[in-house]
């Protein structure tokens, strides 16, 4: 493979302020891309706003002799989102890369958390990146060409005390990754998920000094990079953190089949340990595979043949 460039294309990155967005669209204006910086400013909680960060990282670019625009909407504002893809398209006229990074935390126990602020999570994580995503898929699919990357958590993949509302937000880009792949994969838009730990301020009081080095946000936008280049993959989930990378998969087990009137609730008590047993677990394509997955194995537990 041959070097990585972005030399014509053109990205948005949302929270490009500080932190991780901001290591992405230095990142992707070091190799020619042109930038739309989208941070509304906001401090962790999401309250507050500022111009000040995202103009600071267009300046930035600027100094290195590349191109960028701010602007500040609200991810979650679907009307903010299309008046940030129509500049886009005023100033450079495509839309060929969108990295949906913008957050906030509102951590509290389930118990103590007030629903506001569970809604508000899910609206900044999991809405606001579907409205930057759909505002830039006509565009896409015109041009046939799109590379989007998702951008999910641990927390989510595998929980985290105190951030239900976060944790099933960054859960969500599972299923909306999935989706997106397939319908965008004949239009040549690819789909991934980016699953970082980085030391930002979103985790400021969670990591010890020394870890907080080693996680810096720039040992993980190489991942990044990669994820929204020509040759990127699709429909993948890539970890990454301190220069480590890995790919998160869902497997299913093979599983059993209870027939009739053995299909109790106490059969499937005796045989929860074969239920669960991994040795001959898969990766299934889609939803529809494990509906003809159950319906195959139902038909041979009954002796009947199924024409699929």
């Amino acid at each position: 493979m041959g070097a990585i460039d972005f030399k014509g294309r053109v990205a948005i990155v949302t929270g490009a302020g500080v932190g991780l967005g901001r290591s992405h669209a230095l990142g992707l204006a070091a190799r020619g891309a042109k930038v739309v910086i989208n941070d509304l400013g906001v401090s962790r909680d999401g309250t507050g706003t500022s111009s000040e960060a995202a103009l600071s990282v267009v300046e930035e670019i600027k100094a290195m002799g590349g191109e960028a625009i701010a602007h500040g909407a609200d991810v979650s504002d679907e009307a903010a989102v299309k008046d940030m893809v129509a500049q886009a398209m005023a100033a450079w006229g495509r839309i060929d890369i969108c990295v949906n990074n913008a957050g906030i935390l509102m951590d509290k126990t389930f118990s103590k958390m007030e629903m506001s602020a569970f809604r508000k999570v899910v609206d900044v994580h999991l809405i606001g990146t579907a409205n930057v995503a759909h505002a830039c898929w006509p565009i896409m699919r015109e041009q046939k060409y799109g590379r989007i990357v998702l951008t999910s958590s641990a927390s989510g993949l595998y929980g985290n005390f105190g951030q239900s509302n976060y944790g099933a937000a960054k859960a969500a880009m599972l299923g909306l990754m999935n989706v997106l792949h397939m319908e965008g994969a004949r239009d040549n838009i690819r789909v991934n998920t980016l699953a970082p730990t980085a030391a930002t301020r979103m985790t400021a009081d969670l990591l010890p000094p020394e870890a907080q080095e080693l996680l810096a946000p720039e040992t993980i936008t190489p991942g990044l990079l990669y994820l929204v280049s020509e040759d990127a993959p699709s429909q993948v989930i890539l970890g990454a953190g301190a220069g480590s990378y890995a790919e998160t998969r869902v497997y299913e087990t093979q599983g059993i089949t209870l027939i009739g009137d053995e299909n109790t609730p106490e059969a499937v008590a005796a045989q929860f340990d074969q239920i669960r047993d991994d040795k001959t677990q898969e990766q299934l394509d889609g939803a529809f595979g494990q509906t003809k997955k159950y319906a195959l194995n139902a038909a041979q537990a009954q002796g009947l043949k199924l024409d699929w």
